[in-house]
């Protein structure tokens, strides 16, 4: 697999921080979006009564997101400019350490293996915005708890942190959008 890719993006952060509202505005302005494995896989699970929930069995559930995340990595290799990923890779080491639970060497190997642009946004939590539904059952100390997690995997990890403004969703992909630019101009990427 790739070492690096300079046109993937992870925006990472906690659960209700507005990443995939904000992925949503880029989408509809021509960027490539990669979702989110939590959410594709609850709804699956729930959808054929599997037990790789959340909230019945987290390692199912973390391997089940990692295969999801590598997938759709792989499916955007090759792909012409920026990819936007709702959450990456590194997300599942991450939430296996919010749980508690050790991050076995096969998600080590595969947070090495796929690597993303070394610039990664992480959405604060945000509690205006915050809200649960029947996918989103965290608690907003769970949320709190998340975003933490999240960074210190990612800085870990040797990616840099680029937290975003509690801004508007305008605001918000400007900046994103700024700082893509930059950071691809500065690599001789455009």
């Amino acid at each position: 697999m790739t070492s690096d890719n300079r046109y993937f993006f992870v925006l990472t952060g906690g659960p209700g921080s507005g990443k995939s509202t904000l992925l949503a505005a880029l989408a509809v302005q021509g960027f490539k979006v990669a979702p989110e494995a939590g959410r594709a896989i609850i709804r699956q699970q729930q959808r054929i009564g599997g037990p790789a929930l959340p909230w019945q069995d987290r390692t199912a559930f973390a391997e089940a997101m990692l295969a999801f995340d590598i997938r759709s990595y792989e499916e955007m290799v090759g792909a012409a400019g920026p990819v936007l990923f709702d959450r990456g890779v590194p997300d599942v080491a991450g939430y296996l350490a919010l749980c508690g639970l050790p991050v076995p060497e096969h998600v080590a190997r595969a947070c090495a293996l796929y690597r993303y642009n070394r610039l990664v946004f992480v959405t604060p939590p945000w509690r205006a915005i915050y809200t649960t539904d029947g996918e989103r059952r965290q608690g907003w100390e769970e949320a709190v708890r998340t975003h933490a997690a999240m960074v210190e995997t990612y800085g870990r990890l040797g990616y840099r942190i680029v937290e975003l403004q509690r801004a508007s969703v305008a605001q918000r992909a400007s900046f994103v959008l700024e700082r893509m630019r930059a950071v691809l101009g500065a690599e001789g990427g455009g």
